[in-house]
């Protein structure tokens, strides 16, 4: 399966100068979009994580038995960007306090997750998350609902789903952000 931004194969053999974080902000297509253009990240891809059902279907997931989260899953250098930066983006590409939805968007499936390869990732997610609350509390909006942990097994999406963006620039995608910034890195 050939990547249609970075033109080439998705993989995720990961090396010592490369990282990996797994998130889950709604419809997997516009979170995956939100990070094509970051710097310093090297693939994405789209599947699903969170849940118990080995190889899950984009059909099983829909029905909400599996527990998995529609995710995306990203490759980075963290020489050229950090985690705090991608948690930048992902806290304001959706709204973490709808719980199982996103807009209209509604299931387990579209649940806010943030699935971490190490414990000192997963400090860095915990810490961005309490930051981005009181930016959220203060601007009158509810708990954070986020799922933070180290991540599960991941499960690569079906082929139609890559990039679907990009295939399709005319899409629909019901991700939207609360209009609130995360706090000054």
């Amino acid at each position: 399966m050939i990547h249609t931004i970075y033109n080439k194969k998705i993989n995720y053999e990961i090396n010592d100068s490369t990282k990996s974080i797994i998130l889950g902000a709604g419809c997997f297509w516009g979170v995956e979009k939100k990070f094509w253009v970051l710097p310093g990240v090297i693939m994405t891809s789209v599947g699903y994580a969170g849940g118990e059902t080995k190889d899950p279907s984009y059909e099983l997931v829909c029905g909400g038995n599996t527990g998995h989260a529609e995710v995306m899953k990203l490759e980075y250098k963290p020489k050229d960007i950090s985690l705090i930066k991608i948690l930048k983006v992902f806290w304001e590409c959706h709204d973490p306090t709808q719980g199982m939805r996103q807009g209209n968007d509604i299931g387990s499936q579209y649940r806010s997750v943030c699935y971490c390869e190490n414990n000192e990732d997963l400090i860095i997610a915990d810490t961005s998350l309490e930051k981005y609350q009181k930016v959220l509390l203060d601007a009158g909006l509810g708990k954070i609902t986020t799922e933070i942990k180290i991540h599960h097994e991941y499960f690569l999406a079906e082929e139609y789903h890559q990039q679907y963006l990009d295939k399709n620039p005319n899409g629909y995608c019901g991700i939207g952000g609360t209009g609130y910034s995360f706090p000054n890195l």
